[in-house]
């Protein structure tokens, strides 16, 4: 079995409360389950030497304390939460930026639920005006992101169905 195969390679790894902490290599996931550190919780269907299942989903049997650490408000984390796409008509190629959807001369301010990624076509139609009056209408309503495990996540191609679960099961 190869790292570059068909199949999706990467495991999703949960602390032992089913919170998602990390994304490992199925080799790394391998190793953890043989030396007893983590349980597979979802398996994807291939073999490995024809006898053991490759996981999708680990959870380590000890509990591993993380220090809390607060997203990023950046232009790249904002970039991959709108998935690079404006977030008023869907373009994602050309020159994207930044918009405030409150402008900051109305007191907008620059926060996760204000600001969002847009084509300059769009920006500049917008303008200085607040949604209304533009006529304009978002996508989907900015957030903040819960972790940079899901900011990675979503920069990863063929994520597996079995992820979803612990990345949305609190929204």
């Amino acid at each position: 079995m190869s790292e570059d195969g068909p199949s999706y390679h990467k495991v999703l790894v949960l602390n032992s409360t089913y919170a998602p902490i990390n994304i490992t290599s199925w080799r790394r996931a391998m190793v953890l389950l043989y030396k007893g550190k983590a349980n597979g919780v979802a398996f994807n269907g291939c073999m490995i030497n024809g006898r053991l299942r490759l996981p999708e989903v680990i959870k380590l049997s000890n509990y591993v304390p993380l220090p809390f650490a607060e997203i990023v408000l950046s232009r790249k984390n904002l970039y991959l939460r709108d998935n690079h796409a404006c977030q008023y008509c869907g373009r994602t190629t050309g020159q994207m930026t930044i918009d405030h959807v409150i402008p900051r001369s109305r007191g907008g301010k620059d926060t996760w639920d204000n600001l969002v990624v847009c084509c300059a076509r769009c920006n500049n139609r917008k303008g200085d005006r607040n949604l209304e009056e533009a006529g304009m209408r978002l996508s989907g309503v900015p957030y903040r992101p819960p972790s940079n495990l899901y900011l990675q996540m979503t920069r990863l191609a063929n994520v597996p169905q079995s992820w979803f679960e612990y990345f949305f099961k609190n929204n």
